[in-house]
């Protein structure tokens, strides 16, 4: 992302949403609570809830995260739906940001983003799946949302 999408003003609360809310969203939002702490209110949702998965806690681990603590959810479990931005990394999970916000002044970015649970190989290739989606997040959330005092924020 470049050029006027670089330099947005940074939005106070963010949802990340993606199918299963058990890789990318929990990656997501662990990464923008560690760059934003309490500045931005962030949570993660799927479009349906699914199980906790053990390599996206082991992945995040290793660059200091822990994700251990997160729950699945879905839309429909959200109690507030007052966010600045949602931030979509699936398509389901678009279709169902763009109903969600259909009536409501909440921009929607759309985030292609891999899905390493779709990886079937040895347990090496998977890791590189996930680390793969993990540091892909992370390059894109530091750009559109730089750390406080960095070029841009």
């Amino acid at each position: 992302m470049t050029g006027a999408a670089s330099h947005r003003r940074a939005p106070s609360s963010v949802l990340f949403a993606c199918t299963t809310n058990t890789v990318r969203s929990p990656m997501a939002a662990a990464i923008l609570r560690h760059l934003h702490g309490q500045r931005i209110y962030v949570e993660s949702v799927g479009v349906r809830a699914g199980e906790s998965d053990a390599f996206a806690q082991a992945i995040m681990d290793e660059v200091g995260l822990d994700i251990s603590r997160h729950r699945p959810r879905s839309f429909d479990d959200l109690e507030d739906t007052s966010f600045d931005l949602v931030v979509s990394l699936s398509p389901e999970a678009q279709h169902r940001a763009v109903e969600l916000t259909r009536t409501m002044a909440i921009d929607i970015e759309y985030w292609h983003t891999f899905d390493p649970t779709a990886i079937w190989g040895s347990r090496e290739q998977m890791i590189a799946a996930y680390r793969e989606t993990r540091d892909g997040l992370m390059r894109r959330i530091k750009e559109r949302f730089p750390p406080a005092g960095s070029p841009g924020s």
